[in-house]
């Protein structure tokens, strides 16, 4: 009720009742500029359909938010941690992580070992999408993207499609979470049309509001 732009509030309206979201969770999403975030990855007119239908998946990059807020963690941006320990922290907040990644996510294993020609690889952690029907795999770095992160998530892909998925289900998608990313690595080590690995920021701590509503007027 105090969401004074109107296609704001019309998708909070449609996200919560969609999603039964509790109080709690609706405050949540609201404080950390979920229909912003949503909006930044989107065009005008997609935007606009947000207050119309909601958010729509129908496609990997639909599901995706630019940033993604883990403050629930509660680690300090100045603070030194690993990636083991970032993980770590994300299963033991699993149920709010997975508010954050969106609709339609379960999650399947952390640390899953894949193996060929004699080698073990790991990745992160694997998620299903039941909406999107596929597989979600996810990198964690702790600092900024390389191509060599990006190298290794094309990996990890490949091997899903190949070995794992079944024919019944879609093509699986990597997302590389890391603290800094680099669209221009991503844009030249990807094909021109990748449709299946993502690379993304996350930020310990709520943004602004009123930061992110500027970068959707721009």
């Amino acid at each position: 009720m105090k969401i004074e732009n109107e296609d704001e509030r019309k998708f909070y309206e449609i996200e919560t009742t969609n999603n039964n979201w509790s109080v709690r969770k609706l405050a949540r999403q609201y404080n950390s500029s979920l229909y912003e975030r949503i909006a930044l990855s989107k065009n005008k007119k997609m935007v606009k359909e947000l207050s119309a239908k909601g958010q729509i998946i129908a496609k990997p990059i639909d599901m995706l938010k630019e940033p993604y807020i883990l403050e629930f963690l509660g680690l300090k941006e100045e603070s030194v941690y690993t990636e083991t320990e970032l993980e770590t922290a994300l299963i033991n907040k699993l149920e709010s992580f997975l508010l954050e990644l969106g609709k339609g996510f379960l999650f399947q294993s952390r640390q899953q070992r894949i193996s060929f020609d004699g080698k073990n690889f790991y990745i992160d952690l694997v998620f299903y999408n039941r909406i999107l029907k596929c597989f979600v795999l996810i990198d964690l770095k702790i600092g900024e993207l390389t191509h060599q992160d990006i190298g290794q998530m094309q990996m990890y892909v490949n091997f899903y499609d190949r070995e794992i998925k079944t024919n019944e289900e879609n093509k699986t998608v990597g997302l590389v979470l890391c603290k800094q990313t680099n669209k221009a690595v991503v844009e030249y080590t990807l094909p021109e049309k990748n449709d299946q690995i993502f690379a993304r920021e996350y930020k310990l701590y709520l943004p602004s509001k009123k930061q992110l509503q500027n970068l959707l007027l721009k």
